[in-house]
């Protein structure tokens, strides 16, 4: 695959959000439509273009309670990634310990993962064909993070885990092939002013509602990347974190983006996002 260089910076488009009128509460549907293959909801979003600074060499001075993310090299002993059970028997375990080694954690529940397989050419996003997420987002806000908490651990256990500090981490790592085509921007919670930039947009299930944040533009935003992110390299994304007195990063705005330096021949990018629930002694 021919490559073009290794740029500090790029300048790319990223989607964000555009508030609904008159202070409506934001939403989205979680079902897609049959017809449309789209989402109902009720704000829009609109591109503005962005410098992404490429921190390759730079990664140790990321770090998730500095900026909200950080980069690790971590190969995985479970590569096949085609088996939703196979997954969870073998690529949960090892990637459990790899949260407790990165963070301190004395305990750390996965809820979820999702596998994101860029298609060019379809439209929509089923939970069995996800595509690269294109909008500036978080994926739970502090309220949804306490819920998360009381849907996924024992009703005994919940109150005391609640009383010490936990987060929501997600860790995202390139399968198969390096992420030059379509790679993960994160931005600098330092440059995040979080009761102006994050929308709380409601996400409504048939049976419960759950709360992300759409991120509302701000010029002074600081976006990074890893440029060819390759399968042996991972980065935890903070979503939620329950110190919230400003001495830590507390989420990550994040997005999937076209970057001009994708070399013309770089296969379409494939990657797995697990979701973790991380408590603290």
């Amino acid at each position: 695959m021919a490559t073009t260089g290794n740029p500090s910076t790029v300048t790319a488009s990223v989607n964000y959000y555009i508030p609904p009128d008159n202070g409506v509460r934001a939403y989205f549907k979680a079902q897609v439509d049959p017809v449309t293959g789209k989402r109902e909801q009720n704000f829009s979003v609109a591109p503005h273009d962005m410098v992404i600074e490429n921190v390759r060499g730079k990664e140790d001075e990321y770090t998730l309670d500095k900026v909200g993310f950080q980069f690790y090299r971590a190969p995985a002993k479970h590569t096949s990634f085609l088996d939703d059970e196979e997954i969870e028997k073998e690529y949960y375990p090892e990637t459990i310990e790899l949260y407790k080694k990165l963070t301190g954690a004395s305990r750390v529940v996965i809820f979820d993962h999702t596998i994101r397989r860029h298609r060019p050419g379809e439209t929509g996003d089923s939970p069995d064909r996800r595509q690269p997420v294109a909008q500036a987002h978080v994926d739970q806000t502090g309220k949804a993070a306490i819920a998360r908490v009381h849907r996924h651990l024992p009703a005994e256990d919940a109150p005391e885990l609640l009383k010490k500090r936990f987060q929501i981490i997600n860790l995202w790592r390139p399968i198969n092939v390096p992420a030059f085509e379509w790679p993960l921007a994160l931005c600098d919670y330092r440059s995040v002013i979080p009761e102006k930039d994050a929308l709380p947009v409601s996400l409504v299930y048939p049976d419960r509602e759950g709360e992300t944040y759409g991120v509302v533009h701000n010029p002074n935003h600081k976006w990074k990347y890893l440029r060819g992110m390759t399968p042996e390299e991972i980065v935890l994304i903070k979503c939620s974190d329950s110190i919230q007195d400003g001495s830590v990063a507390v989420f990550t705005p994040h997005t999937g983006f076209i970057d001009p330096s994708t070399p013309p021949d770089a296969p379409h990018r494939e990657s797995i996002e697990i979701r973790a629930l991380v408590f603290y002694d």
